[in-house]
């Protein structure tokens, strides 16, 4: 009789330990939570006018945002829970944090000081489009991983990315609070901070982000052995750069960003093009096609 409940009581142990969550599986989950939190603390600090320490919070929150898929598929602790997780936080960070740190910035602060209430309506709609392109976005995104792209895709995304489109949108703040425009540039910095110019690049980057444009992906892209040391001195000089003025470099790099979009669209179609000639060629010919000779 004790041998049976003893088998018993094994049996249960196993089946307690099969249902048992790995610990090492909710570390990237708690990482993808982290960059959440990261996101709303700048939403609030925005809301303060407290605009420099809201950067270090998307900062914050972009770094952690590029960390939970590596530490996941290191950890082989990846999940649909996780994937879908991580959908939302990039909802919060790069969709609703930048559009709301860009409304409390060109609509005159939390006070909306100097602003007519009629405009700040038109840049919170603003930030409303620019938001939900950013949800749209994602929403595609997820829905083409079950889909398998045309090889000339794989060096491209559809349309900006999330956190590229976050960081477009604040280059003008970067650039002007980085070289003290409000100071020496007035006039400039008043044209590029008011409301017209806000609403403008909350449009502008809103609309790349749910466009089908194609827009250059590092992930695939291979450096010749010709290339690697010129690119490592790059490499070197961005990495010096960020650490002696880092907001003025990000801003620069936003900044090239956007001018890379029409390089992106016509490599694009160059890569397309050498495809499809490619397999015209080796296509072979079908009985009954007309050729030279027919």
């Amino acid at each position: 009789m004790g041998r049976f409940r003893l088998r018993g009581a094994r049996r249960r142990r196993r089946e307690r330990r099969a249902d048992a969550l790995p610990l090492k599986a909710m570390v990237p989950n708690m990482i993808t939570a982290l960059a959440a939190c990261a996101g709303m603390t700048s939403i609030s600090l925005s809301s303060e006018g407290r605009f420099g320490e809201a950067l270090v919070a998307l900062l914050v929150a972009c770094v952690c945002d590029g960390v939970d898929g590596r530490v996941a598929r290191l950890l082989d602790a990846s999940s649909k829970l996780g994937a879908e997780l991580d959908s939302l936080a990039d909802f919060v960070n790069f969709g609703v944090a930048p559009a709301m740190f860009m409304y409390f910035w060109v609509a005159g602060g939390p006070e909306h000081v100097g602003c007519d209430p009629r405009t700040v309506r038109m840049v919170l709609g603003c930030a409303l489009f620019y938001a939900m392109c950013d949800c749209f976005r994602l929403a595609r995104f997820n829905t083409m991983l079950e889909q398998d792209p045309l090889p000339y895709w794989k060096h491209f995304f559809t349309g900006v990315p999330a956190p590229g489109g976050c960081w477009m949108l604040l280059t003008p703040y970067l650039l002007l609070s980085s070289l003290g425009a409000e100071t020496r540039w007035p006039e400039l910095y008043a044209a590029l901070s008011g409301p017209a110019a806000g609403m403008a690049m909350l449009l502008f980057a809103g609309t790349l982000m749910a466009s089908r444009l194609p827009t250059i992906s590092l992930k695939s892209v291979h450096v010749s052995k010709r290339a690697q040391r010129p690119v490592l001195a790059c490499g070197l000089l961005l990495i010096g750069c960020l650490f002696i003025d880092l907001w003025l470099t990000l801003g620069v790099i936003g900044a090239l960003y956007v001018f890379s979009v029409p390089f992106s669209c016509a490599a694009f179609l160059r890569a397309r093009d050498r495809w499809e000639r490619q397999n015209v060629q080796a296509r072979p010919a079908r009985a009954g096609d007309g050729g030279p000779d027919a």
